[in-house]
C-alpha cells in the first residue's frame, strides 16, 4: 500500500474566517477521500506556511506528495511563488523531496480549480441562498 500524502494550500489572510476556511476544507477532505494523509498550509499571512508545511509532511512515512493549491485560477502565485517554495522548476509540475528518514519521494503540483462544473453549480447555489434573503424581507 502506497501512503500518500496531499498538502492543501491556502492563500492565507489575516482574517480568522479565511483560516478556517482552508483548514475545514482539509478535514472535509479527509472525509471524502481516506487513501490520503492531508495537511494545510498558507501562501501568506497565516501559519503554518507553505515552507512550514512541507516540513511536516518530511516527518511522515510517505511515499509520494500531492500538493494541491485551494485557488480558483493560474496567477502569479501559483504559477511561480508556489512552485519556488516546492523546489519546482519554472513551468515543472513534478519534483522531489527528501523526508526526514532520508527517503527521497515524487512530489506532483496540482491545478487550481480552473473551470469546473461544480463550481458553476456552488454560485448557482449561493444566488439562491442571497435570493432567500429577498423574500425573508
Amino acid at each position: 500500500m502506497t501512503n500518500k500524502g496531499l498538502l492543501l494550500v491556502g492563500h492565507g489572510s489575516r482574517l480568522e474566517y479565511n483560516k478556517e476556511l482552508i483548514t475545514t476544507t482539509a478535514d472535509l477532505m479527509k472525509n471524502i477521500d481516506g487513501k490520503y494523509l492531508i495537511k494545510s498550509c498558507f501562501l501568506e499571512y497565516s501559519s503554518p506556511n507553505v515552507t512550514e508545511g512541507l516540513e511536516l509532511m518530511k516527518k511522515e512515512n510517505l511515499d509520494e506528495l500531492v500538493v494541491v493549491p485551494l485557488f480558483l485560477a493560474k496567477g502569479i502565485h501559483i504559477l511561480r511563488d508556489i512552485p519556488r517554495l516546492l523546489g519546482l522548476e519554472t513551468g515543472k509540475k513534478q519534483g522531489t523531496i527528501t523526508l526526514d528518514s532520508g527517503k527521497e519521494i515524487p512530489l506532483v503540483y496540482a491545478e487550481p480549480i480552473g473551470i469546473d462544473p461544480l463550481l458553476a453549480e456552488l454560485m448557482i447555489k449561493n444566488a439562491h441562498t442571497a435570493e432567500k434573503m429577498l423574500e425573508e424581507q
